[in-house]
């Protein structure tokens, strides 16, 4: 399992506090509703006293009772004394009822709001995050703390609104009123409530690291589903279901035995919160009874059926109370881990003073070195120097793993140098807007990607504001023209989730497309035509050619033919620059490059072979 990212973010309550905006309203709501509810509960009891004690005074109308409102009735008929007590009574329950019902509105507004607010701002942040945020957290993690564990913190939310506002309340106003009832029974609260107390602090303490474990296991449980579904072809290819149906059941198995663990613990709430309940209730009961039949007592039925009624509701209090503080144990995980996205703080940011638009296509890489961990030791890439004009050509071309895709990465700071210079028209990438660094680099990464809409959709992902004629224009260069055309709807074709609906060599020259349509100034293909056959790989070479002259052009490829007309052709091994010059200077004077020439234009076969 993943460890903790980290274990004890700053300030978990005040980070998700600033997120209560536009919520505010509703819960100053909630809070009233629960005041009201709670006020005319703990009224009832208090009328019921008097309207016991009318029922039960033979010599109606008598002034020898304890309640005042029941002497203040003792000019009224003891039926209409029953009927106005009732009366009072119905209508305190009816504004109780709606207190509770508004007081219910209120708190699913409020965490409702809070929730989107929260989801909100993680994704926001999300998007300013660099590769190495989001490897620090990875993708798995990052949909789970989006989802679980902010539904998890909005539920937690709804409770501390309502019942852990309201059970504390209750708990207090009964308790003092039960005071005034009989002060000689309300020790028997100050054994229960603390008994009670106890037990919910140690199950707090014993269960929330299990439900670390859990929640870090729900991470690994969505990578293992992301990675079956993204790679479902090749698991059904290989007839691998029962080994993914097997890692799945050991994740599964083990989020099962950790809830079930924690669950047991948490199961003792109930029995411990029976037994001090009823045993509260038994000793109640014994004591009120010689209470009442003392002689010369002034305790009456009355009070005594009152002083239930406090007792049944402070101890329901504390029963809600226990339910809402195993939610929000449930969920203090889930808002540490909120937490961390929130405080997590970009590893690129913008300068103060940046440099403006990007001036030309020209790249230069100086003593540049880069490992992917800070505390790694060994270098990804090392003492990388090259040197690229503007409108130039640079052919990349090694083994799988020599580091040629996080070569091409550093230049639109998708990662930044861990040490050296990386210029591009004549400034540190570093001293540019991101944004405008972006604007001015058109990459077509390795694993290509398209979005669920059309293809015309996609395409202005480069530009949204391109014409009809510009996308048509870049089709026609990224040689995908004829297949557009071919489809009944043109531009307007639907693309479904992951561009599933058309073969490889259709997505990549889709994907090169988009990156013309932004007009970039410099142009990097990542391994982009492997999908495609050399004549249309051959083709879309020279669209780059005649069409974009002056645009810097940088193609990492593993097949010769596509970079052997470039200006420039460098090959990489263990992220170092073996050998560097043009396709004829290569053959002449690197053993490698020949090798190469002979294997795959000669002979015929694989590279990496």
């Amino acid at each position: 399992m993943k460890k903790e990212q980290h274990k004890n973010p700053r300030g978990v309550l005040r980070e998700l506090f600033h997120y209560m905006r536009g919520c505010w309203g509703q819960t100053i709501g909630a809070w009233v509703s629960v005041i009201i509810e709670a006020l005319c509960e703990v009224t009832i009891p208090f009328l019921m006293q008097p309207m016991i004690d009318v029922i039960n005074s033979p010599d109606w109308p008598s002034t020898n009772t304890t309640s005042r409102i029941a002497s203040a009735l003792s000019g009224y008929s003891q039926i209409d004394a029953i009927w106005i007590l009732a009366s009072i009574m119905a209508a305190v329950a009816i504004v109780s009822a709606l207190g509770g019902i508004f007081g219910g509105f209120f708190a699913s507004e409020a965490s409702a709001r809070f929730g989107r607010n929260l989801r909100q701002a993680m994704y926001y942040k999300i998007q300013g995050f660099s590769f190495e945020n989001i490897d620090h957290f990875s993708v798995s993690s990052l949909v789970t703390r989006l989802t679980t564990d902010v539904t998890d913190v909005q539920f937690a939310l709804q409770m501390i609104l309502r019942m852990i506002v309201r059970a504390p309340l209750m708990i207090v106003m009964a308790f003092v009123l039960a005071t005034i009832t009989c002060w000689k029974l309300s020790w028997v609260f100050l054994i229960a409530i603390p008994v009670l107390g106890t037990v919910l602090v140690v199950i707090a303490l014993v269960t929330h690291p299990t439900f670390v474990k859990v929640f870090n296991a729900y991470d690994d449980l969505n990578e293992s589903v992301k990675e079956n579904l993204e790679g479902i072809r090749v698991v059904k290819s290989f007839h691998r279901e029962d080994f993914e149906k097997e890692k799945f059941g050991k994740l599964s198995y083990f989020i099962y035995a950790n809830f079930a663990k924690a669950e047991s613990v948490l199961a003792w709430n109930s029995p411990v919160f029976s037994i001090v309940m009823n045993g509260t209730m038994l000793l109640i009961s014994w004591l009120g009874a010689l209470l009442v039949t003392q002689v010369n007592s002034t305790f009456t039925v009355g009070q005594l059926s009152s002083f239930f009624t406090y007792a049944a509701q402070i101890l329901n209090a504390l029963m809600f109370l226990s339910m809402g503080f195993v939610m929000v144990i449930i969920s203090r995980n889930g808002a540490e881990r909120i937490t961390e996205v929130l405080q997590e703080d970009p590893s690129q940011k913008d300068p103060v003073n940046p440099v403006g638009e990007v001036p030309d296509g020209s790249v230069s890489f100086r003593h540049v070195s880069f490992k992917y961990f800070k505390e790694g030791e060994k270098d990804v890439l090392h003492d990388i120097n090259i040197d690229i004009p503007s409108g130039s050509s640079l052919g990349i071309i090694g083994v799988t793993g020599s580091a040629k895709s996080t070569l091409v990465s550093l230049i639109d700071r998708l990662y930044d140098v861990s040490s050296g210079e990386l210029l591009v028209g004549g400034h540190n990438v570093q001293d540019y807007r991101i944004h405008d660094l972006r604007e001015a680099v058109g990459m077509v990464l390795q694993k290509n990607a398209l979005f669920t809409g059309t293809i015309r959709s996609n395409l202005k992902w480069g530009n949204e504001n391109a014409t009809d004629e510009e996308l048509w224009r870049a089709c026609d260069i990224a040689q995908a023209s004829e297949f557009v055309h071919s489809f009944p709807q043109g531009l307007d074709s639907p693309i479904d989730e992951g561009g599933t609906n058309v073969s490889g060599g259709q997505k990549q020259r889709l994907c090169i497309a988009r990156a013309l349509v932004k007009r970039p100034k410099i142009l990097i293909l990542d391994d982009s035509t492997s999908a495609v056959d050399t004549h249309t790989d051959s083709l879309i070479r020279q669209g780059f050619l005649h069409d974009l002259p002056g645009m810097t052009r940088i193609i990492v490829a593993q097949r010769l033919l596509s970079i052997k007309d470039c200006d420039q052709i460098i090959i990489l091994e263990d992220g170092k620059i073996l050998a560097k010059g043009t396709h004829e200077e290569l053959l002449k004077n690197s053993k490698e490059y020949q090798e190469l020439y002979e294997t795959q234009l000669g002979g015929g076969g694989d590279f990496d072979e």
